[in-house]
């Protein structure tokens, strides 16, 4: 399965070695294929700097295992048409144009109604509730 990371699933796993980062190494064992894009790995850069610049050789490693294209503005009616604020759509977006069948992130406040949900094809997940519907 194609499994699209949000920023702060990449920033977590990057800076320590706690449950989000083995949920990423079970989901690479299992065969899955992690996905990212180039507006999620700034974002996930600039809140490394900001709060664990040591960590920046371990995000490093990890984009090294994953599937990384650049970040790429979808359609923009498609965009508009996500239940998202704008900041927030084209993570959902880069999703979509990957051909993931589930996005993972840890924002409750914007994703955290749609969890569960399956948009143009893409299921959003906490990273638990991934970890439980894979049952890893």
């Amino acid at each position: 399965m194609r499994i699209f990371l949000d920023a702060n699933v990449l920033f977590s796993a990057a800076k320590s070695d706690g449950a989000v980062k083995q949920l990423v190494t079970l989901l690479e064992a299992a065969g899955h294929e992690c996905c990212v894009d180039g507006y999620v790995i700034e974002e996930a850069r600039r809140n490394l700097a900001a709060k664990a610049p040591d960590r920046d050789v371990a995000l490093e490693r990890l984009l090294r295992r994953m599937k990384v294209t650049g970040a790429q503005r979808s359609d923009p009616a498609l965009e508009a048409s996500l239940p998202l604020p704008a900041k927030d759509r084209p993570v959902l977006a880069a999703a979509i144009h990957q051909n993931c069948a589930a996005l993972v992130t840890g924002d409750r406040t914007h994703f955290g109604p749609l969890y569960g949900s399956t948009i143009h094809g893409v299921t959003i997940h906490s990273p638990r509730s991934l970890a439980e519907a894979l049952r890893l």
